[in-house]
């Protein structure tokens, strides 16, 4: 019943979550390219396409059809050429912001529950930020072994 009420809300809401998450990403840096080669109308519509569908995607949705749906985003996203680690991010985000919402709306009574919460939501912002972080790391060094790579040799004497 609980869990019903929350898909109700974040349903109900999908356009202010879609506004917030567009507000966070366009404040960061970490999704600037993203927003340089991606039309401004595609990552809200996604966003809403998700929230206001939350209900199907968790029960409805098989993984083959999550999968199909990922892995045409990664190669879009790669075709436009953005960073895999920036596309992370504005996933990583599409939840945060939804946690965030959660949380502001007060529905996570009693304190035990909220307690409980609190304590998957950071762990869960924790492995985020790994992902991310060591995305960005691996992308890094990847471009510095291409660049080494692609340098001309010194001649040896």
């Amino acid at each position: 019943m609980f869990a019903l009420r929350l898909v109700h809300l974040i349903e109900d809401h999908a356009d202010r979550l879609a506004e917030g998450l567009m507000r966070k990403l366009q404040n960061s840096e970490s999704c600037s390219e993203l927003l340089d080669a991606v039309p401004a109308s595609e990552p809200r519509h996604r966003a809403h396409e998700i929230y206001q569908n939350v209900a199907d995607w968790l029960s409805n949705k098989s993984d083959s059809e999550i999968e199909e749906r990922y892995i045409g985003l990664g190669a879009r996203r790669a075709h436009q050429g953005v960073p895999y680690s920036q596309m992370l991010y504005a996933l990583l985000a599409t939840k945060e912001n939804l946690w965030e919402f959660l949380q502001d709306e007060a529905l996570l009574e009693p304190r035990e529950l909220i307690g409980e919460m609190d304590l998957l939501y950071t762990l869960d912002r924790f492995f985020d930020r790994a992902a991310y972080f060591s995305s960005v790391g691996y992308e890094s060094e990847r471009e510095s072994e291409l660049m080494h790579a692609l340098s001309p040799r010194s001649a040896e004497g």
